[in-house]
């Protein structure tokens, strides 16, 4: 079934078709006064979509002002109406055909205040009339005959006195109008607890209206001993109770927990965000990453993830807010950064402007001029093309890269009056970074500045243990790459580093000797031994460290239960684990599974933990999904090369993120026309457009950070630390911004491939083990048919 003419648009540029649909009818109206009147009116993306949805599915409304439509057309007709528009007609009621100045709303009807009341027999006078409330019985009752019965606060006043005499009645009359603002709700609150008052002592959980609830938190606020705060039902926890589930209210997380269903792209079992065109669930992440939810940045230009929203528009996560600004190239009063060829200020539409260059006459990117008259990169004149520092250092000059030289040498310089030789070819590769504001922004950080100085002055040792020492922050871990990546530091693994410190601080912290010896056992000669003999010299990779913490952390939090409970691995029997597993707060239980099994073995228990077996890809593979993302990164320029590059290496190849991050440039041979990549034993042979692909981000290869880095990376995705690859997280974050799933894709590459290929060949040509390849073919073959005809049928039902 396809959508109305206008739909897809209406979701991907909400406020430009309701804008195009009314200045269409309304000319008279200022374009951008119409989208400051629809911003105004829908305020949040979902509601300018139904807008949008709502306009180009019966455009008709705008003239003839006619319901049924959602709530906010009408809000938008009459905000028009009042910003000047004649064509335009006001939202009409539905039963009389008044036009309407305010609305009032039956489901998606608008009525005046004569036909939108409803109006039924009160059950005290009998008269017809507006309903005004319910009597305790639920009938009818009109606004001079009221709910009836005595006063509600005189009631409830009495309830609470009998429970807690101690309270003033003044304190109860309080929190009563303020738990209840309306007469009506007040005889609500007073009914629910005439028919139970033990809800003010433990069972307000219960409770038929929520009244009740900040009832209790007032009176216990005000000093109440004997009115108890309800406790949720699910967690047992002592909190604010949000919302009603089969009769009973619950706290928020577990109001979450119940509302939990796999989502229908990624699988992962949360609560829902939203739901999609076929009303499946879908979760927060990949609502976020929906390529209709991506907005066009302000700053950069591209399509992405919405990090922030500044007065001139949406800013995705890797563009700050920048000044308002002149251009100096197109003269519009915008956003603006500072060019580091002119020094001038231009907007980020300019600095992704081609045009044909006024001076060499190529068609190149725009770098200084005007619209008229642009410059290339290679004909604009720099800022400082004679600078008088550069003869006669070190007295400053104006441009960057003296008083990057001149900040160099006010850190660097030892004692003696000189470059300390250890920093000598630090301080070679910093000059040499281009653009020099680079490295003068980085050495503008305090933590930098702190330890080079140290360092150069002799009150620091240039060794990884010093910097072991210092607090492990992000700019730190950054300073470390820069040191390895010229030389200054030698490499080492720094993975691997962390492990050992988080065991070390682990063990550190275990009082019982005997737990300590345990954990030492464990964590030192199974865990660390075993990954470095699979390593066999390889750096560890972040993957493998966060494997080793979370068995780590399970065995301390199982060690940490059965002290508690007077217990040790020894006298602990199966009857206790199976308790601590059933316990409601139990965490850790998949990876203390390990450390169970490893005590067994080592005869420390007798217990059983049984290894989950893998029973086939719990996510739906959609096979058309996958080939519709393979031609889109084929074919579509505008995307970044090395995003394309992965994506098409997760669906094609069936490679997972953690491994394409850490490829390198000695993994691609290229012979002739012919390009191969060696992802397993075995290399492959790239057909044309990918080897194009791979060909294109070879010859334009460049790190992200530039600071520090005088070789080229050797990494085929260089990551933002000098010398090192792009982290997997961010990788694949990058492939989510692009609407591809890479758990999904991977399952669904693998499932495809195979049914073509061998275990044997399967294995060589992807790099999986044999076993993996195994049981992928046995899915393949059939024996997970059943099993996803279940899944899909669970789905259905959710």
């Amino acid at each position: 079934m396809t959508e109305p003419t206008g739909i897809a648009e209406a979701i991907r540029d909400p406020v430009g078709v309701t804008a195009g649909l009314i200045t269409g009818i309304e000319p008279g109206l200022d374009r951008s006064a119409v989208e400051a009147v629809v911003t105004t009116v829908a305020g949040g993306r979902a509601k300018r979509r139904k807008l949008a949805q709502a306009l180009a599915g019966r455009p008709e409304v705008l003239t003839d002002g006619r319901s049924p439509a959602p709530r906010v057309v009408g809000d938008l007709l009459i905000a028009l109406v009042k910003a000047g528009a004649t064509a335009i007609s006001p939202p009409v009621c539905a039963e009389c055909g008044k036009t309407l100045r305010t609305q009032q709303r039956r489901g998606e009807n608008w009525y005046c205040g004569v036909c939108g009341p409803v109006r039924l027999p009160c059950a005290g006078c009998g008269n017809i009339g507006r309903l005004h409330s319910r009597d305790r019985d639920g009938r009818p009752r009109c606004t001079r005959c009221g709910p009836g019965g005595p006063d509600p606060v005189e009631t409830v006043a009495r309830i609470v006195a009998a429970i807690d005499p101690a309270l003033p009645p003044g304190i109860v009359a309080a929190a009563v109008k303020a738990a209840a603002s309306q007469a009506g709700k007040r005889h609500q609150l007073a009914w629910a607890l005439q028919d139970r008052p033990a809800l003010l002592t433990g069972a307000g959980a219960e409770t038929p209206v929520p009244s009740v609830l900040r009832l209790i938190g007032r009176l216990c606020d005000a000093g109440a001993t004997r009115i108890i705060r309800p406790p949720c039902p699910q967690c047992g926890r002592v909190i604010a109770l949000h919302r009603p589930i089969d009769g009973r209210w619950l706290c928020r997380t577990c109001v979450a927990r119940s509302r939990a269903r796999p989502c229908s792209r990624c699988g992962r079992v949360s609560e829902p965000a939203a739901r999609d065109a076929h009303g499946m669930p879908v979760c927060a992440n990949c609502l976020v990453s929906d390529p209709a939810n991506l907005e066009v940045c302000v700053n950069c230009g591209r399509r992405r993830v919405v990090n922030t929203r500044s007065p001139h528009g949406p800013l995705c996560p890797g563009c700050p807010p920048l000044p308002t600004l002149t251009c100096s190239v197109c003269g519009e009063h915008r956003p603006c950064g500072t060019s580091r060829l002119t020094a001038l200020p231009w907007c980020p539409p300019c600095q992704n402007r081609p045009a044909r260059c006024g001076s060499c006459g190529q068609v190149k990117p725009i770098a200084s001029g005007t619209l008229d008259e642009p410059r290339c990169r290679d004909c604009t004149v720099p800022a400082f093309p004679d600078c008088p520092a550069c003869d006669a250092l070190p007295r400053p000059g104006q441009c960057p890269g003296c008083r990057l030289e001149l900040r160099l040498r006010e850190l660097l310089t030892s004692p003696d009056g000189g470059i300390c030789p250890s920093l000598g070819t630090l301080k070679a590769a910093l000059t040499a970074t281009d653009p020099p504001g680079t490295a003068l922004r980085w050495l503008a950080k305090q933590p930098v500045a702190t330890v080079l100085a140290g360092i150069a002055a002799g009150r620091r040792q240039l060794t990884h243990g010093e910097l072991d020492g210092l607090e492990q922050t992000p700019i730190l871990a950054h300073l470390r790459s820069v040191l390895v990546a010229t030389g200054t530091l030698p490499p080492r693994d720094e993975q691997m580093a962390r492990i050992e410190r988080f065991v070390s601080d682990t063990l550190a912290t275990r009082i019982d000797p005997d737990q300590r010896q345990i954990l030492h056992r464990y964590a030192n000669w199974h865990l660390l031994r075993r990954l470095r003999s699979r390593n066999n010299g390889q750096a560890a990779t972040i993957q493998q460290y966060a494997v080793v913490h979370q068995h780590v952390r399970a065995a301390v939090v199982l060690l940490d239960w059965l002290t508690a409970q007077h217990l040790s691995l020894a006298t602990c029997r199966q009857a206790d684990l199976e308790r601590w597993l059933a316990g409601s707060e139990a965490s850790h239980r998949y990876h203390a599974g390990h450390f169970v099994r490893w005590a067994t073995r080592n005869r420390l228990a007798t217990l059983s933990f049984p290894a989950t077996r893998w029973h086939g890809p719990m996510r739906a593979l959609d096979e058309q999904a996958r080939w519709d993302a393979a031609r889109r990164l084929l074919h579509d320029d505008a995307l970044n090369a090395r995003d394309r590059l992965a994506g098409l290496l997760v669906l094609l190849y069936a490679q997972p993120v953690a491994r394409i991050s850490r490829l390198t440039t000695g993994h691609v041979t290229i012979d002739g026309t012919t390009v191969r990549i060696r992802l397993g034993p075995a290399p492959i042979t790239l057909p044309g457009p990918v080897a194009d692909l791979t060909r294109q981000l070879l010859d334009g290869k460049r790190g992200h950070a530039t600071t520090g880095a005088g070789n080229p990376s050797p990494w085929l995705f260089p990551g933002g630390q000098p010398g090192r690859p792009i982290s997997a997280t961010h990788l694949g974050q990058r492939l989510k911004d692009l609407g591809i799933q890479p758990g999904q894709a991977r399952s669904t590459a693998l499932f495809q491939l195979a049914t073509e290929l061998p275990a044997a060949l399967l294995a060589r040509m992807l790099g999986i083990h044999i076993d993996v390849a195994v049981a992928w073919q046995h899915a393949s073959a059939g024996d997970w048919m059943a099993y996803a005809a279940d899944v899909s049928r669970r789905r259905q039902e959710d």
